[in-house]
């Protein structure tokens, strides 16, 4: 019943979006060549970079920094780390103050035994900007961070400038994609080795050759922290039908997102079609949605040069 529930749910929102349909911009974006396949600390070696932690009102976060000028955050997907965005710091430190996060529970940040929904890594992050001194930040957020990223701006609209929602959960409830979510990742902090840690991150790519040595190794240092199996747990909550259609982005609050918004979808992403992106944009007022094309769900991973171009040129208003 609750499949029928959400078919039909997400037609009224379709419906809706048709009927109050916002000036949009689509484009499809295609690199036409394949990206070289840098290394997690090549990316990074000739910048001036700072990994380091804040204390966002009692959880020490990790962050990597870089850059002058105005604030970006850069926000992971579940079970994921900032190193997801070590091939896109030091173009955007060209005109950003960049800082990819390790959220709430991720990462190496805390990991308190607390509740692990959207409200939750909003209110950290609003703990994290409060302790940076600034008023106002652009937001980046791929898959759970889109959704996060998306909820803080509906509901502390004063505080973001410009917004990217980059192959965003948070629109549909899939149970086959929650299930294979919430398997794989399990699998993986409970696996002494890692291949497990491995095929988690081959999910996300459409050519899972991509996947280097470094970044199963960056990943699989964070599972093997002591209670990671507990916090992952916890953080696939999200993965549960009925603590995810609580927290599901509704059409009321998308619609209070006032910031220029960047809706960033692929031809390939396994967690949601291209369609369910085009929905997110249509319900947001002022947004442009982007389709890259050879990509999976990690677009800023998997093709870092266009999506560099594509991002920096919407955050720089060109």
């Amino acid at each position: 019943m609750q499949g029928v529930n959400n078919i039909v749910e997400e037609h009224a929102i379709m419906e809706a979006a048709q009927a109050t349909h916002p000036v949009l911009t689509r484009t499809q974006i295609s690199s036409g060549t394949q990206p070289e396949l840098r290394s997690l600390w090549s990316a990074i070696a000739g910048g001036d970079i700072h990994l380091h932690f804040i204390d966002a009102k009692g959880v020490r976060t990790r962050v990597l920094e870089a850059g002058q000028g105005p604030v970006l955050l850069l926000l992971h997907g579940v079970s994921g780390h900032l190193e997801a965005y070590q091939r896109n710091i030091l173009a955007h430190a060209v005109h950003f103050r960049v800082l990819a996060v390790d959220m709430l529970g991720h990462g190496f940040t805390d990991k308190p035994a607390r509740s692990y929904e959207i409200i939750d890594y909003v209110e950290h992050l609003r703990d994290l900007i409060d302790a940076l001194g600034v008023e106002k930040v652009h937001m980046s957020g791929e898959s759970l961070g889109g959704w996060v990223a998306a909820r803080f701006a509906a509901t502390y609209p004063e505080r973001i400038d410009r917004l990217v929602l980059n192959t965003a959960g948070g629109m549909i409830a899939d149970p086959k994609v929650m299930e294979r979510l919430k398997t794989l990742s399990l699998a993986a902090v409970r696996s002494p080795d890692r291949e497990a840690t491995r095929k988690r991150l081959e999910f996300l790519m459409l050519d899972p050759t991509i996947v280097t040595e470094d970044l199963v190794e960056a990943r699989f240092a964070c599972f093997r922290q002591p209670g990671m199996i507990e916090t992952m747990e916890r953080i696939m909550c999200l993965q549960d039908m009925d603590v995810r259609m609580r927290n599901l982005l509704t059409q009321e609050e998308l619609g209070r997102i006032t910031a220029p918004t960047l809706v960033l979808w692929t031809t390939h992403d396994p967690t949601a079609s291209v369609e369910v992106g085009q929905r997110l944009a249509d319900l947001v007022k002022d947004s442009r949605f982007t389709v890259m094309e050879n990509c999976g769900h990690w677009p800023q991973y998997e093709d870092p040069d266009t999506f560099n171009r594509i991002h920096i040129d919407f955050l720089l208003n060109r």
